[in-house]
């Protein structure tokens, strides 16, 4: 559609809000209901014509290449015992030779700095980056809107979602200039603005498509906030350089860099599926059920003392 071929994958996080669980895997593999994270990010890509995966790792993730590596006691163990479809779904998730690239972030030195130590697997043609973290479901990809914006302005584009004010600091944050369509000019973008001075409620959710020009950007951009590399920093240098353009999301997002949102997405996702959705359902209901007699319970009592 426009020469997009490639996404890169930033999954070289600690994952410190999950721990212990994240001791010994990368929190992109941690699953909702039966599929990593990361799973849903690289289907995603696929589905919006993505045809080569560069995965950004740090210091231990090497269950993840072993992910997407083959199985072979484990698939001829299932097909021994004739549990075929389930060795056949496991072979799905094997990728052609060449088509998926390691590169290891020395340093956690933040998002910019993680997408910049891609450029020699990006080369000079435009590309994807996807977070993981950021859960986003819908019947057709976000990321195919941003190409099809993509393909008609060129340039960086990004999607967005609103964002309550009072979290607006946790986000990067743009000004808007004219709408067409599905496309929304960016005149301004701040990371993780102080509380009360954002420039809209409109935050980047973990979506890019990036010219290949960022890479240089990147590599004079000195630590932002948190003294990290910000990638945000690096798209407002661009601003009257590039097109730069947002489109908002239509899916529904989970943020599942947070446990509550990990939770959500999980009960999301399992109500969503046939196998699951009535006896998920029906627990949902029984606890709410309880929690409801259980605080009737506790206002008929009398303080006796």
């Amino acid at each position: 559609m426009t020469g997009v071929r490639t996404a890169v994958f930033p999954v070289a996080g600690f994952g410190t809000r999950f721990l212990p669980a994240t001791k010994a895997m990368p929190k992109v593999l941690l699953p909702i209901v039966d599929r990593p994270l990361i799973q849903y990010a690289v289907d995603e890509a696929i589905a919006a014509g993505i045809e080569n995966f560069v995965f950004v790792t740090g210091r231990g993730n090497n269950a993840l290449e072993d992910y997407f590596d083959v199985s072979f006691e484990l698939e001829a163990t299932l097909n021994a015992n004739g549990q075929t479809a389930i060795a056949a779904s496991l072979a799905g998730l094997r990728h052609a030779p060449g088509q998926v690239t390691y590169v290891r972030q020395i340093d956690p030195l933040g998002l910019g700095h993680a997408v910049w130590c891609a450029r020699n697997a990006i080369g000079d043609r435009p590309f994807a980056v996807l977070l993981a973290d950021e859960l986003i479901l819908s019947d057709t990809p976000d990321l195919t809107t941003m190409l099809e914006v993509h393909a008609i302005h060129g340039g960086n584009v990004i999607l967005v979602d609103e964002v309550a004010e009072d979290e607006t600091s946790r986000y990067g944050i743009i000004s808007t200039g004219t709408t067409t369509n599905d496309a929304i000019e960016v005149t301004d973008i701040v990371e993780k603005p102080v509380q009360g001075t954002a420039p809209s409620n409109l935050a980047a959710i973990g979506r890019y498509i990036l010219d290949p020009s960022i890479m240089t950007t990147l590599e004079s951009t000195e630590t932002g906030a948190g003294g990290e590399i910000q990638l945000t920093d690096a798209l407002l240098a661009s601003i009257g350089e590039l097109p730069f353009h947002a489109v908002r999301t239509t899916g529904e997002r989970f943020d599942c860099g947070s446990k509550s949102g990990f939770v959500d997405a999980t009960i999301r996702a399992a109500l969503g599926r046939n196998d699951m959705r009535e006896h998920v359902q029906a627990t949902i209901d029984g606890l709410a059920s309880r929690s409801t007699d259980h605080r009737t319970h506790n206002s008929g009592r009398r303080d006796t003392t």
